[in-house]
């Protein structure tokens, strides 16, 4: 298996070659290492976001739009499929980094947690990549400090000027897209968490609709995971049945109803006091080979007509 690192920075070599088409801007900071503003200052679009699902999965999904429904009224949605599930979605994709200094608050997903390997994740897998550049894709509200990349930098290995850092906002069309693009990883996550083996997942596909932009973070937080956990639906291929496959879902937590806008005020904005039980896509259909085939879960078009504004 090629590094997933290596295959990132493809992508992103490709997004700073087409920076001006994208909507994004790419500068190096004091330390060396490059920021890839997706969209904090800078406004993105759709083709950034797909563009940036892509980079957060190393190029091991490949990432599109369609058109749809959402109460009766016309919605982009963004679907993502892949092959490599296990490596995509959770080595790469999964949002498992907390960045927290003084002036400074985001969350990372991306290949450069590979080179750490501290999460369960790696350990199970047994999967560990080695590489001299990286990429961690920044959720936040500001663009990282050289304070930030030194750190990323450093638990890597690497040299500051080895480190690439696309940030977007949540409150962005990125973040709307990159929201929606999650579907798969959080089915696959909630059946890792509730102990079935990532490697029999063959092949996954998921869809959820585009959430409206808000630049008020909250809203936009809350529209995000709405997304995904009312109106997004996975596929799933497996090679092994499992007693619990309900919980890849959404509705299997006893909040399933209540707009995540609510939910995360109720917790103070705490996300380690939410349930997760509630982080999961709508619906499940799970193909067992020479097995059963399980239909699980249910969208609910009231809670995204009401959070959507429609």
């Amino acid at each position: 298996m090629d590094s997933i690192n290596r295959m990132a920075i493809e992508l992103v070599d490709e997004a700073l070659d087409f920076a001006g088409e994208l909507g994004i801007e790419g500068y190096e900071l004091d330390s060396g290492a490059t920021v890839i503003d997706f969209g904090v200052d800078a406004d993105g679009g759709v083709e950034a976001g797909m563009l940036l699902a892509e980079i957060q999965t190393a190029g091991l999904a490949t990432v599109q739009t369609r058109m749809g429904e959402v109460a009766g009224t016309p919605r982009p949605h963004v679907e993502l499929s892949t092959d490599r599930p296990a490596l995509a979605l959770l080595c790469s994709q999964k949002a498992g980094w907390e960045l927290t200094f003084d002036d400074f608050d985001g969350l990372g997903s991306g290949p450069a947690r590979a080179l750490v390997g501290e999460e369960e994740e790696f350990h199970h897998l047994g999967y560990y990549d080695e590489f001299d550049l990286t990429v961690l894709s920044v959720e936040s509200i500001d663009l990282p400090t050289d304070e930030v990349a030194e750190h990323v930098a450093e638990t890597t290995g690497l040299e500051p000027s080895a480190v690439f850092l696309p940030t977007y906002a949540t409150g962005s069309l990125v973040g709307s897209v990159t929201g929606a693009a999650r579907a798969a990883e959080l089915a696959v996550f909630n059946l890792f968490e509730a102990g079935y083996d990532p490697t029999n997942v063959l092949s996954i596909n998921g869809s959820a609709p585009l959430a409206p932009v808000s630049y008020d973070e909250s809203v936009a937080m809350g529209r995000t995971n709405d997304a995904v956990a009312y109106g997004g639906r996975v596929h799933v291929t497996v090679s092994e049945d499992f007693d619990d496959f309900d919980r890849a879902i959404s509705t299997a937590g006893p909040d399933y109803g209540v707009p995540f806008e609510q939910l995360f005020e109720d917790a103070d904005w705490d996300f380690g006091e939410v349930d997760p039980d509630v982080f999961g896509p709508a619906q499940v259909t799970v193909d067992v080979v020479d097995g059963p085939t399980y239909a699980l879960g249910e969208t609910d078009e009231d809670v995204l007509a009401d959070s959507f504004g429609l």
